[in-house]
């Protein structure tokens, strides 16, 4: 009986550690941990781009720009379009500090899953048609 006792135990326990590494697991790849507080982004396309930028959405976000976009990382320019085919859903903001320009200067806490955390900037520059035609990143002091 003593046996059965302390099986059942050890499965019961076992169990509850389980459940509660794979609910650890589980919670940091959900969408609602890349969430983040966007309502300080008072530009509406600079708004949109990181709201998909965030929740992974490449469709949305590649909407938003010119087809010619143009991306400058630290001032060195990159193809924007392998930026964002490897940074979406990879890369996101942890936290908003700052907004400047009108709502498309962008400041804050940013994890890359390949470099780590850092903070950066984004600067959104806009055609007449409110298109985004060129993204400035990079590391913010």
């Amino acid at each position: 009986m003593k046996a059965i006792s302390i099986f059942a135990i050890s499965s019961l326990l076992f169990s509850l550690i389980a459940c509660g590494q794979t609910a650890g697991k589980a919670d940091k790849n959900t969408k609602t941990n890349r969430t983040m507080n966007t309502s300080m982004i008072s530009n509406a396309t600079a708004k949109k781009a990181i709201d998909a930028f965030q929740s992974a959405d490449k469709t949305t976000w590649l909407s938003l720009f010119t087809a010619n976009a143009e991306l400058f990382d630290d001032g060195n320019k990159r193809d924007f379009k392998k930026f964002s085919e490897s940074a979406i859903g990879h890369e996101r903001f942890t936290s908003l500090d700052k907004v400047e320009n009108n709502g498309l200067t962008l400041y804050g806490k940013y994890h890359s899953d390949q470099w780590g955390d850092f903070k950066t900037y984004f600067t959104f520059h806009l055609n007449a048609d409110g298109k985004i035609t060129r993204l400035d990143i990079g590391q913010a002091d």
